[in-house]
């Protein structure tokens, strides 16, 4: 076991969402850093050091699907593409209703798919199964740098 920080990649275009989403993390004692990524071209520049930034290895992905640039599907697939970050547990984090939404991240590779709750309680109960899951006591390979 490595002491290399657990870092959360938020993917999340809407502010308000990335506001909820960071207090609720925050209110549920959540104290990794949290880098966040504000469309998927952003997502994927962060996780494969391109368009000028700092690779990140995050511990877990929160991924929203309906994004600008390059939509969270298409970011989940090149995830699971890439022999560095096919392994990293990636939870789709959706106000989508969509089935095929669903359907389509499952087969794509997602780890989980949790709606976005609308009220603010729902969510800090999420967020506090988020920590003790992904960041307590689900462990994940060794970050390849290659």
């Amino acid at each position: 076991m490595t002491n290399t920080p657990k870092i959360i990649l938020l993917v999340e275009d809407n502010p308000d969402d990335e506001l909820l989403t960071v207090r609720g993390l925050r209110h549920g004692n959540i104290i990794n850093e949290i880098v966040v990524a504000h469309d998927g071209q952003e997502a994927l520049d962060h996780l494969f050091g391109a368009g000028g930034r700092e690779r990140v290895f995050p511990t877990v992905i929160l991924l929203d699907l309906k994004l600008p640039k390059v939509d969270g599907l298409e970011v989940l697939r090149r995830i699971r593409a890439d022999e560095r970050t096919k392994k990293l547990p990636v939870v789709i984090l959706t106000s989508s209703t969509h089935e095929q939404d669903l359907v389509e991240s499952y087969q794509l590779g997602c780890n989980s798919y949790i709606r976005k709750p609308v009220d603010f309680d729902q969510f800090i109960e999420a967020a506090h199964q988020l920590k003790l899951y992904w960041l307590v006591l689900n462990e994940t390979p060794p970050v390849t740098n290659a």
